[in-house]
């Protein structure tokens, strides 16, 4: 095989995961999105965290709610939590902390796992739980320990691959679809 026809593969790929994750993942992002300015409209915030690759994600969906998507709008009240280093130790207890230390009851967790297993990412999705935070996880294949441990008012948007790249590709796409569903329900058409 070719590099260019691997190219061509790695695309066919991701168009193909892509429309599989759209049927699936439309109404765990409308919810989320209600969720989310729900929790805005009632003086909320949103708090992000994600470890490795993941972590870039949670940064950036805590900077397109601040900042803007499509539309000019106000910013809006969202925190990326962080980790010391690169990527948070399996046991490193940092984003429960933040979690404890900065929400309260009604704010959003938006926790981001390639497969749903960061031992810190359940431990701060836990933490937001027992603050009565909402907790939306981001996550592909099976969803992982994270996505066992949601309660029903919570929410899971769960990419349909295994593919970390394909995962990465599709949270990217839904990150873009619920900031802009947050976007339509507070400013509308």
């Amino acid at each position: 095989m070719s590099l260019n026809q691997r190219i061509q593969d790695q695309f066919q790929a991701s168009i193909h995961t892509l429309v599989d994750a759209g049927d699936l993942l439309a109404e765990p992002i409308a919810r989320s999105a209600q969720l989310i300015t729900d929790c805005l409209m009632h003086a909320g915030k949103v708090l992000t965290c994600g470890v490795g690759a993941s972590r870039l994600s949670a940064l950036y969906a805590a900077a397109v709610l601040i900042d803007k998507l499509d539309r000019d709008r106000p910013g809006l009240a969202a925190i990326a939590l962080t980790c010391a280093g690169d990527a948070a130790e399996p046991a490193d207890p940092t984003f429960a902390r933040q979690v404890s230390a900065l929400g309260h009851a009604g704010d959003v967790l938006l926790a981001f796992s390639t497969f749903g297993q960061s031992r810190a990412l359940v431990d701060a999705a836990r933490a937001a739980q027992a603050r009565d935070m909402v907790v939306i996880a981001l996550v592909g294949g099976e969803g992982g320990a994270l996505a066992e441990i949601l309660r029903e008012e919570d929410a899971l948007i769960c990419a349909p691959a295994d593919s970390a790249a394909r995962i990465h590709e599709t949270l990217l796409l839904a990150t873009h679809s619920l900031c802009d569903g947050i976007d339509y329900l507070l400013l509308g058409a």
